[in-house]
């Protein structure tokens, strides 16, 4: 897969979910599948999408003990999903198993990709509520090689880390960023953004739009928009 705008399907249905997504008529874009549309419909959304020729990036962000992570992965690699996720706060060994349970039995997986820390947080917040003093940019570099040194493909990162990030784990290791946003748009609750033109610039391989895409008054001229600043 090269580089690609993925949208963030953030609907809390599937009826909602399929309206939004009728508006492309000549084109089936690259979808993100979060916590809210996948608890509100289940496995049967990646399904209808699969059958309409969506890529989907399942960002279910898991984080538990490795046992419990490889057998939630050992179901979700059944789903025909492209990319998924988990945090990489869940230590080495947990990306190990879950790598491990994604894999089916012919050896062939979706990519799996570790969260390092979520574009909301600033260094305040890691500080007063993580009790993590170092620098949130050495705190996401160390998750990042973590994640490589266990296998996995690539990182859900700021735009902001992308470069760094392939400076220190390589080019083929994927950079996933959400938190972009045009010049002109509100940033909501992101505090580590930059534009689809930067994020091509600096080097992310995909960039996770939502809000700016979902909420426009012309949704599918804003996906061209980012297509044409990423991609293009």
């Amino acid at each position: 897969m090269g580089r690609d705008v993925i949208i963030a399907c953030d609907f809390s249905s599937a009826e909602k979910t399929f309206e939004f997504l009728d508006l492309f008529t000549d084109k089936k874009p690259f979808v993100k599948i979060g916590m809210e549309l996948f608890y509100a419909e289940g496995p049967s959304i990646v399904r209808k999408l699969k059958e309409r020729g969506h890529k989907i990036f399942l960002d279910l962000k898991l984080h538990d003990i490795p046992n419990t992570v490889k057998k939630a992965m050992s179901v979700l690699r059944d789903l025909d999903i492209d990319i998924c996720n988990l945090h990489a706060g869940g230590t080495k060994k947990m990306m190990e198993a879950a790598l491990e349970g994604l894999t089916r039995p012919d050896g062939t997986r979706p990519l799996l990709i570790a969260v390092t820390q979520l574009t909301s947080t600033d260094r305040e917040a890691m500080e007063n509520d993580l009790l993590i003093h170092e620098p949130i940019d050495k705190v996401v570099m160390h998750y990042a090689k973590c994640a490589k040194e266990a296998g996995l493909d690539g990182v859900v990162c700021s735009p902001l880390e992308a470069q760094k990030v392939h400076a220190i784990c390589g080019d083929g290791f994927l950079t996933v960023t959400p938190g972009v946003r045009f010049e002109d748009s509100d940033k909501g609750d992101q505090k580590r953004v930059m534009t689809p033109a930067e994020a091509k610039k600096i080097g992310s391989d995909y960039i996770v739009v939502g809000r700016p895409i979902t909420a426009s008054d012309d949704p599918v001229g804003a996906y061209y928009r980012c297509i044409k600043e990423f991609v293009d």
